[in-house]
């Protein structure tokens, strides 16, 4: 049974840093490119940031560059998400995902989903 388990949300105020974690298994960790989804209130999910484990590429949507940092652990099966000077807008139901190699920013072409992880950022 494939599994990511996402945790580390939380309520932040603004400005202040999340680090979120997603732990896969089930899965051939090498073969697939992790990231992060979010969907807003009233919004569609949007592609957040990813790593390709295959060769290491990142991808991280405009709206979070120089703020959000992704990585991973082999050795945990586990990719993280560091995220600072966190905005209002950022506030979100954070969904780890899973893609065949490479990062996608389409919802359609993503293999697994974990369960969401709320971050709330007050103003």
């Amino acid at each position: 049974e494939v599994q990511l388990q996402a945790s580390g949300g939380g309520l932040v105020q603004a400005g202040g840093s999340l680090s979120l974690s997603c732990e896969a298994s089930g899965i051939t960790f090498d073969d697939y490119a992790i990231g992060w989804f979010r969907q807003a209130p009233g919004k569609g999910r949007e592609g957040v940031s990813c790593i390709s484990r295959s060769d290491g590429t990142t991808y991280y949507a405009d709206s979070v560059k120089g703020r959000f940092t992704i990585s991973s652990d082999d050795a945990k099966n586990t990719v993280y998400l560091q995220m600072n000077n966190l905005k209002p807008e950022d506030t979100a139901i954070y969904y780890c995902t899973a893609a065949a190699v490479f990062c996608t920013i389409q919802v359609s072409e993503i293999h697994y989903w974990g369960q969401g992880t709320l971050v709330t950022v007050s103003s």
